[in-house]
């Protein structure tokens, strides 16, 4: 095996665990030595076993053992390995201490180091207070006067998670899957919803069949939504969602449900200047043209006739399910078709339909 440099990075297999001691294989006659504390949980438990293979700094010699840590920070942050950690582009833990002008200061080892306002955090604001009296990750930018003046960017490390994280997601996350996420916000033009830590937009035409004025109306913060993924740009880190692919398609079976001159009850759902549109069901909605209305003129004002939400009885004038389109007509409602049914039979004599000019022959 090559002379190891302290601060050096490499990958190895456990080879045995004893006692407080985890027993590296090097590949040599020798072994390298790490503390087990340093790979256990919060809760105290090993959180490695043997044969897994580890990440690990080589530290140096001790009575002749080859030392080794997980992390590069406290004691094992001399100058050497701060300097190695620089030039092989190594993180190191530090402690910030404080907020001094400009940005805050920051404890490796026995060294101190300055992190600047911009280098600290990833993209979000925070105030100072988040940070200090706090250990987190720093990769060094700049290591000066033998290690006495040292520049450190916490921002470094969490971008290159971030970009570790969505190459992971990317792999994962493919359009036409199916997946379950949380509701986080809501805006007029949609809903940002949480899928394994990432914010994908559900556009608010995506969310239902119907067409949705007010968001608030389908959704709230923190429910739990399935959908389906239709667009991915990893590029500019943008998913698009939609509940509304997973519903059934009502449009498949229109012409059988809506044939020419059916009736049916419906709901007037928009105004425009050239008609209303009146929805039959999720999804379905169809157009009554001004010219169809009775006693409208053609440059009426709609909006001040009718009202959206009223409650409408129309005909089928015509079906075209391949460009999703009805033509409606406005006709008399079904309980008024009752109606005059039931004063037409009233009317009737004998078991004959009721004809005005033979009753004023009977007078």
């Amino acid at each position: 095996m090559k002379k190891l440099l302290p601060g050096q990075e490499i990958s190895t297999a456990v080879a045995a665990i004893s006692g407080d001691t985890v027993f590296l294989d090097l590949n040599a006659k020798s072994e390298g030595i790490l503390d087990a504390a340093e790979l256990k949980d919060k809760d105290g438990n090993l959180t490695v076993k043997e044969g897994d293979v580890i990440k690990v700094f080589y530290i140096g010699l001790k009575n002749g053992e080859m030392q080794f840590t997980t992390k590069i920070a406290g004691d094992n942050a001399d100058n050497s390995m701060l300097e190695n950690a620089y030039k092989n582009g190594i993180p190191v833990e530090g402690y910030v201490e404080k907020e001094i002008n400009g940005g805050f200061e920051v404890k490796i080892g026995t060294s101190r180091a300055f992190c600047p306002y911009s280098q600290m955090g990833f993209r979000q604001k925070a105030e100072p207070s988040e940070f200090t009296g706090k250990n987190l990750t720093f990769m060094i930018l700049e290591f000066k006067d033998g290690g006495k003046n040292l520049l450190v960017s916490n921002r470094k490390i969490l971008e290159k998670e971030h970009e570790k994280k969505l190459e992971d997601l990317s792999q994962t996350l493919k359009c036409g899957m199916t997946v379950k996420g949380k509701v986080t916000a809501l805006h007029d033009y949609g809903a940002f919803v949480d899928i394994d830590g990432f914010q994908a937009l559900l556009p608010i035409s995506e969310i239902s069949l119907d067409r949705i004025s007010d968001i608030n109306s389908a959704l709230k913060a923190g429910q739990e939504i399935k959908a389906e993924i239709i667009k991915t740009d990893w590029k500019n880190e943008r998913v698009s969602l939609s509940m509304k692919s997973l519903l059934a398609d009502p449009w498949k079976n229109a012409v059988k449900k809506y044939p020419v001159e059916s009736k049916h009850e419906g709901v007037i759902s928009r105004i425009a200047d050239f008609g209303l549109f009146v929805n039959l069901e999720p999804g379905i909605d169809g157009l009554i043209h001004i010219s169809a209305l009775e006693n409208v003129e053609r440059n009426s004002n709609l909006k001040k006739l009718y009202n959206t939400g009223t409650k409408m009885t129309v005909s089928v004038k015509s079906v075209d399910a391949v460009n999703r389109r009805i033509a409606l007509l406005p006709t008399t409602s079904t309980e008024q078709d009752k109606t005059a049914a039931k004063y037409m039979d009233s009317q009737s004599s004998d078991g004959e339909s009721y004809n005005p000019f033979a009753a004023l022959l009977k007078k």
